[in-house]
């Protein structure tokens, strides 16, 4: 030991350690200024900054500075079509002169989608804007119509057609929703009630929600349980099948034997 210590405290020793050193030091040196000198480490050309612009002076200005790109493009609603979103390498850094620039841009055109099943049972009016969000689409004009759910989703527009699920259009459309006013129907059918007897007329106007108006006795009744109705107003015509709930309806009726319906 008393002689690996006093080798330890020998020139020689000191020598060794730092022609050591000295080597290591060297070693480093080299490949830092080597790979310096390979990447032309801390210089070349900034990379223009090109966000926002239009794709066709985006690459202008490539060219002119000597940069070679790709470009990919991707669907942005509310972006102008042709400008730049993205870009690789950052606006800034300094890259080699050659250097492939990787640009995104808006697409033209936006791409295809189908529009998701919204008219349920249950579907209503707020579960309907995000579903239709979800898939890129927007939610233009409500109409309502008499139904008696409040907001039920009933009809789904797209430029003034009525479209179902599946149906493919572009992402970002609006379409117009047709939704339950929660009163019911409005308007009923008017029924035909030439023919019938009195009592069976009645009936049929009640059932439709309608009112019985003024009874016209047409002649000499004889026999109360034997009129029928020869005449209605209002009466169900091609221009004319619906009417308000609780219009009056009224009736001219005759005794006798039922009589065939008026020309």
């Amino acid at each position: 030991m008393s002689k690996f210590g006093a080798y330890l405290k020998s020139r020689q020793f000191r020598n060794t350690i730092l022609l050591v050193i000295s080597s290591v030091i060297g070693i480093v040196l080299i490949a830092f200024f080597s790979l310096s000198y390979y990447t032309r480490h801390g210089s070349g050309i900034p990379v223009p900054r090109l966000k926002g612009l239009d794709v066709d002076k985006a690459m202008a200005i490539l060219k002119e500075q000597g940069f070679a790109y790709k470009i990919d493009s991707v669907y942005v609603p509310d972006q102008q079509p042709g400008a730049i979103v993205e870009q690789d390498p950052d606006a800034g850094t300094n890259v080699k002169e050659g250097r492939t620039i990787y640009l995104t841009m808006v697409t033209q055109q936006a791409p295809n989608v189908a529009l998701p099943d919204i008219i349920t049972e249950q579907s209503i009016y707020r579960e309907a804007v995000a579903v239709l969000s979800n898939y890129g689409l927007k939610v233009g004009d409500t109409i309502y119509r008499s139904d008696i759910a409040r907001d039920r989703v009933l009809e789904v527009h797209f430029n003034g057609q009525i479209i179902k699920p599946g149906f493919k259009l572009p992402k970002g459309s609006k379409l117009d929703l047709v939704l339950g006013n929660g009163e019911g129907a409005s308007e009923v059918d008017i029924p035909e009630l030439i023919n019938l007897d009195l009592d069976a007329a009645k009936f049929s106007i009640k059932g439709a929600g309608l009112t019985v108006g003024t009874i016209t006795y047409e002649g000499t009744i004889t026999d109360s349980t034997n009129v029928v109705v020869v005449s209605q107003s209002p009466m169900k015509s091609d221009s004319l099948s619906q009417t308000s709930i609780g219009t009056r309806i009224n009736l001219t009726v005759k005794q006798g034997e039922k009589n065939d319906v008026p020309n």
